[in-house]
């Protein structure tokens, strides 16, 4: 049984009985033999529907974001930011197909019609993760279907929810019964449904090792993966920067979902010319928030999604204290914050270095390190100095500067003035341990189609 611990007072907020073979076998027979109708569909027709898709799901936010909410904690006054994003993303992907799904012409004349087209691969498996449940998925869910692929869902157990409105929505929306599937898994029947050779291709996000068990799970099989995994992602504030904005942004960056996000802020490196006026700013910034029941409106910064994930960031900050860090907040001010339970009090950490666990390994929480750099040299060499580069940051005035700073940074987003943000345009990938692949962008089509030639002999 699948039980859902709602972090907010750690009581069971969903029960789900997982899939038993029957239906799983059900689900990928009913896809396989699916797939060929959707992928004859029209591109026009495919579209209309997904459309309707996104209406009926959005017209439903009120109750998305109390359950978004009540499973993983984050501040109902921040879920309908969500819902913004699920849109931005799902309509760019809708308004943008035909060009990226259009046939390549190579030769067109008396002799010759050759050109090549971009084929569905067939059933796309999607294993979506609960700290963005709807922005993460759409991103697979939305182009998937609309190239002319199936899909099943395979949702967190920490936000079955999520995976039950999106089938809702499909389903009020006309698209063809098994075209759009969600399946309640335990981590052995997720494997055997990626071993499956029904399935075309896996699309994961999740944590390094997670991203292993897909690969494991692929084995010998002759199929793709979209692997997004973890990040620590930096930021390099120059002395230049805007210096409100950037303190703003970056402590924004910093804890925004608990500091439960992927692409969240986790290193800061600042100039030594502004440095202690930043690590002030930072502080007086970060004292404002309220950590509160994230029901509550007044509330900014909610729970971490479960104990032993408080536990875990508690335990990394503590060992990099206990390695000579300083924390520069004051603990007092966040008197919600205690062992016993999922609240946990940002934090920001100096006299830092990549000699602490901290500083190295993926945190995923309200917490941040902040060193102290002579120059750009210095912040290049500690930047790219981890297993993971999903993105980056720099704060300055100079966007020559930034572009040129930008080529050497090992990442897959390089931001400037910005962090945290996927503009929907853009090809959404990293680099090193944060995985394989891209969504997003006309390019995120390509991986989820293969190309099919036609060499047509005029005689």
């Amino acid at each position: 049984m699948l039980k859902t611990i709602t972090p907010i007072d750690n009581s069971v907020y969903v029960e789900r009985p997982y899939a038993n073979a029957i239906e799983i076998e059900t689900a990928l027979e009913s896809s396989y033999q699916t797939k060929i109708n959707w992928k004859n569909t029209s591109l026009d027709e495919r579209k209309k529907l997904i459309s309707k898709f996104v209406d009926s799901f959005l017209a439903n936010n009120k109750e998305i974001e109390e359950e978004l909410c009540k499973q993983m904690g984050r501040p109902i006054s921040q879920c309908a930011g969500e819902m913004r994003g699920f849109e931005e993303r799902a309509r760019y992907m809708i308004e943008n197909a035909d060009s990226a799904l259009e046939k390549v012409v190579s030769k067109n004349d008396s002799e010759f019609d050759n050109y090549i087209i971009k084929d569905p691969l067939g059933t796309i498996f999607v294993i979506a993760p609960w700290n963005y449940p709807y922005n993460t998925s759409v991103n697979s869910i939305v182009p998937s279907m609309l190239a002319g692929n199936c899909v099943i869902l395979k949702h967190s157990s920490q936000t079955p929810l999520c995976a039950e409105q999106l089938l809702k929505a499909a389903d009020n929306a006309g698209i063809p019964k098994n075209v759009f599937q969600i399946l309640h898994l335990d981590h052995a029947s997720t494997s055997k449904i990626i071993s499956d050779k029904r399935i075309d291709h896996v699309l994961f996000t999740g944590s390094v090792s997670g991203g292993k068990e897909v690969k494991k799970a692929i084995g010998e099989r002759f199929i793709g993966a979209g692997l997004e995994l973890g990040g620590k992602d930096p930021a390099y504030v120059r002395a230049d920067c805007n210096f409100e904005h950037t303190v703003e942004n970056l402590v924004d960056g910093s804890y925004f979902n608990s500091g439960q996000s992927c692409c969240g802020i986790e290193r800061i490196y600042v100039d030594e010319g502004i440095y202690d006026n930043f690590v002030d700013a930072f502080k007086a910034q970060t004292e404002k928030y309220i950590l509160d029941n994230p029901l509550d409106e007044s509330t900014n910064l909610g729970p971490v999604v479960k104990l032993s994930a408080a536990n875990n960031i508690r335990n990394q900050i503590s060992k990099a204290l206990n390695a000579g860090a300083n924390n520069i907040i004051d603990l007092a001010k966040f008197k919600n914050d205690n062992s016993d339970n999922c609240y946990v009090a940002p934090s920001a950490l100096i006299n830092v270095d990549h000699s602490m666990e901290f500083m190295m390994e993926e945190t995923f929480g309200p917490t941040v390190g902040i060193m102290k750099v002579k120059n750009e040299n210095d912040a290049e060499v500690l930047m790219n100095d981890s297993a993971y580069g999903l993105t980056a940051s720099i704060w300055t005035s100079d966007i020559n500067f930034a572009a040129n700073f930008g080529n050497k940074i090992q990442t897959g987003t390089f931001f400037m003035n910005r962090c945290d943000y996927l503009d929907p345009g853009l090809a959404w990938t990293g680099v090193k341990d944060t995985g394989m692949g891209i969504t997003l962008s006309v390019l995120g089509f390509d991986h989820l189609t293969r190309a099919k030639s036609y060499h047509l002999r005029k005689l």
